[in-house]
């Protein structure tokens, strides 16, 4: 058994994006409720992973926040200053939807800073995979905007520091995010050595972005692949996915690294999307990728903790993927998994493959590799 890193910081769940509820600003006719990206879905799946005892099979790591030089690679220079006023200011909105107040500046760098440390440790072979459980999430952050709350790009950021240090050279990013992985898209669209694939629900968040045509430009067109799956999308309509799509091109990019941008909101609980997984959907996902990595990157995997909103069901989604990840034994029982499972229309839809297919074709047709 290989040695699994599990990165987490107290400082992470101490971000505070102010009591906005599922809307981006509050109102007169919205009564104050805690935000949709809370602390307790990452916090309930740290004290699970304390209770069932699997954190004690993890090499538990901590790092220090990510460093302004390192921030830079991705971020401008204007974006980075106007975060710093703003935390002095007492917060405000780094954007589209990422509100803050005083100390989600500090938390934001923090979760970089795990998200470098994860990457940095798979890719020098001092772990063989990794979980960051990163607080706030990143995928939707740009170079000069916070968007969808996120601050900084967590995921950028890693990669753009490992491949600057000679840690590792071709990288692909899997977003199964429920919302396309926007960020990660903008900051490698013109890289041919940085694959970008991202399974989402088409016409959620954000809604100018995410369409297979968007399929890179100048030397990275053919690096970037999105699957923007229709609302309603079950285990049958994943599995083919993954199956028929993403695996073989990431398979094809034959990457030294495989970083997954692992969020929990395509969970048949949660209140910010409208597909059905289960726990054990999640953890089938991560057993291919696993596999995936051990043929063709030397078990070099990380994943970084993205969206999911569900306070109860994304821990048990989150603990079943890091369990997967770190091939233990310890399971804890997930009460509704069969229940979702058994769902009508979990099975893969005529409308569903006909999609998956007519994607796969024009993959086929641009995929450099």
């Amino acid at each position: 058994m290989g040695r699994t890193g599990f990165y987490w910081h107290e400082r992470c769940f101490w971000h505070d994006p102010g009591a906005i509820g599922v809307f981006s600003s509050p109102g007169e006719f919205l009564q104050p409720q805690p935000a949709s990206e809370s602390p307790e879905s990452k916090r309930r799946l740290k004290n699970l992973l304390e209770v069932s005892g699997l954190i004690d099979e993890l090499d538990v790591r901590k790092a220090p926040p990510a460093a302004r030089e390192d921030l830079a690679r991705f971020h401008t220079g204007r974006y980075l200053d106007e975060l710093d006023e703003g935390d002095r200011a007492q917060g405000g909105d780094a954007g589209d939807c990422a509100p803050y107040r005083p100390g989600s500046l500090a938390a934001a760098r923090q979760s970089a800073g795990l998200a470098i440390a994860a990457v940095e440790a798979v890719a020098t072979g001092e772990l063989t995979n990794a979980y960051a459980l990163c607080r706030p999430p990143g995928h939707h952050a740009e170079a000069d905007l916070g968007r969808g709350f996120c601050l900084l790009g967590n995921i950028p950021v890693a990669i753009m520091r490992a491949r600057a240090k000679g840690q590792v050279r071709r990288v692909a990013i899997l977003d199964w995010d429920v919302h396309h992985g926007n960020g990660q898209q903008a900051a490698f669209y013109d890289d041919p050595d940085v694959l970008t694939v991202s399974i989402h629900q088409a016409g959620n968040y954000p809604l100018d972005t995410g369409f297979f045509e968007e399929l890179g430009e100048g030397a990275g067109h053919g690096a970037n692949l999105n699957l923007p799956m229709p609302p309603g999308c079950g285990i049958g309509a994943y599995r083919y996915a993954m199956q028929e799509l993403v695996l073989p091109a990431i398979g094809g990019f034959a990457p030294d690294l495989i970083v997954v941008a692992c969020g929990f909101d395509a969970c048949a609980k949660d209140p910010l999307g409208k597909m059905m997984l289960n726990s054990a959907a999640f953890a089938a996902m991560t057993q291919q990728v696993k596999a995936l990595a051990e043929r063709i990157s030397d078990s070099r995997l990380v994943m970084i903790h993205e969206g999911g909103y569900s306070e109860g069901y994304a821990p048990l989604c989150g603990h079943a993927v890091i369990q997967t990840l770190a091939g233990s034994r310890i399971s804890v029982p997930d009460p509704q998994n069969d229940e979702i499972a058994a769902w009508a229309y979990q099975s893969l839809q005529p409308h569903q493959r006909a999609l998956i297919d007519n994607w796969r074709q024009g993959w086929l047709r641009v995929a450099p590799f």
